[in-house]
């Protein structure tokens, strides 16, 4: 009905009433005297007129039912709010998923088991301090994520500018302003683990900061990180016995793991040499070989003896003249003990199978970077290197005896693996 109310105004405009069959002296036409349904006459071009008068208001009043389509349903309700909360939730989406490539929350899952490591080499069960410990690692370890980027923004633009930060989705002053505040929380986390846990968690962020800053690009850039993922492992072990001894030697050889992908990480942009992936390789196959080899069986090694342990441990740890016997082992699951000779095949079958997924994990890979070091193939092995800390890091805990807490840390790896595969995990 408003559409032929148009028309009719347009058509009222072009021929006036009243106008007699003669033509005007404006030149448009008037309807003919034997014209019944008033059709205009062709003469003095005024028929085209007409009809762009006619068209002009047709367009107008299509485009008024197409706004109030638009704007309206049938039943009168409103579109507007819902294309609005459309608009909304895609950018809602578009922004975690920019915080999720800054956060590279795949490698979140490599962080757990640090702590973990660190608290089955003392062969003690994971306490509160060890979930602590593992929040203090979680931040530190975020903070030196968002540093990176930051650090490394001016290059990301050249190289990668799909990156959040030269993208634009995240801007750098918060970037910066999160990895603060991530270090804060760690070592507040950390203090409320102990002294022992804040003592390693003080330095573990110094070198995050410093490898961000200033030591990245340079021949220490690797040991900085492999010392940070050390530290980590550390802080577990502190946080849950007050000690860290027991706990070097699984330090070293995560930090060697670690050193090993970090120095294959930097040729990831541009084409590098076979030297590097040759270099992972060969870390991967010694590990390897160190994970099958057993630990000294029997009860607490030299360095922890009685001696060592705190106070109120040394009257807890008292054993009984039946248990000093000799055939006599000390239980399973105590702190500071090995596991009893009974649960060794268990122990040791485990430790095999963890260390041969971890050897499968990132060696075919590494063997492909070697054969072709281009930039895609030095990625997918710096990310399988990655995701590899997790078996790494669960053959660390059977190796220890802690058998239920490497399953549970091995579990995480293929939830990882399907995380990076939406989300870069490098």
């Amino acid at each position: 009905m408003s559409r032929d109310r148009a028309v009719r105004r347009a058509v009222g405009r072009v021929i006036p009433a009243g106008t007699g069959p003669q033509g005007r002296a404006d030149g448009r036409a008037a309807p003919g005297a034997g014209t019944a349904d008033g059709r205009v006459e062709r003469g003095g071009g005024t028929a085209d007129e007409c009809a762009r008068d006619s068209r002009a208001a047709s367009g107008a009043c299509t485009a008024d039912a197409q706004t109030g389509s638009r704007g309206t349903s049938a039943s009168g309700t409103s579109h507007w709010p819902a294309a609005a909360a459309g608009d909304a939730a895609a950018t809602g989406r578009a922004r975690v998923r920019a915080w999720a490539e800054l956060l590279r929350v795949p490698a979140l899952f490599t962080v757990p088991g640090d702590a973990l490591a660190g608290a089955g080499a003392l062969c003690a069960p994971p306490g509160h301090r060890t979930l602590l410990a593992i929040g203090s690692s979680l931040c530190l370890y975020e903070a030196g994520m968002v540093l990176n980027d930051w650090a490394d923004r001016a290059e990301d633009a050249a190289e990668r500018p799909h990156r959040p930060l030269p993208s634009g989705r995240v801007s750098p002053t918060t970037a910066f302003t999160v990895a603060c505040a991530f270090t804060a929380a760690g070592l507040a986390l950390a203090a409320r683990a102990g002294r022992p846990a804040l003592t390693i968690a003080a330095p573990l962020a110094v070198t995050v900061w410093s490898y961000d800053l200033a030591l990245k690009h340079t021949p220490a850039g690797p040991f900085a990180m492999a010392a940070a993922r050390g530290l980590d492992l550390l802080l577990g072990a502190a946080a849950t016995g007050g000690r860290t001894r027991p706990a070097l030697a699984s330090a070293a050889l995560l930090a060697t793991h670690t050193c090993a992908v970090t120095n294959l990480s930097r040729q990831e942009t541009h084409e590098g040499t076979p030297t590097a992936a040759l270099a992972a390789l060969a870390t991967t196959g010694a590990l390897t070989w160190l994970l099958h080899r057993p630990l000294p069986p029997g009860g607490p090694p030299h360095h922890l003896s009685r001696n060592h342990l705190p106070r109120n441990r040394q009257s807890s740890n008292r054993r009984s003249p039946a248990e000093e016997a000799p055939g006599r082992h000390q239980p399973p699951g105590r702190a500071g003990h090995r596991p009893a000779p009974s649960s060794a095949p268990l122990t040791s079958v485990l430790t095999s199978v963890l260390a041969t997924g971890y050897a499968a994990a990132t060696a075919r890979s590494s063997l492909h970077a070697s054969l072709n070091p281009s930039p895609p193939l030095t990625q997918r092995a710096v990310g399988a290197g990655i995701r590899a800390t997790i078996p790494l890091q669960a053959a660390l805990m059977a190796r220890s005896g802690a058998t239920a807490t490497a399953l549970i840390t091995a579990a995480l790896a293929p939830v990882a693996r399907r995380l990076a595969r939406r989300v870069s995990i490098t």
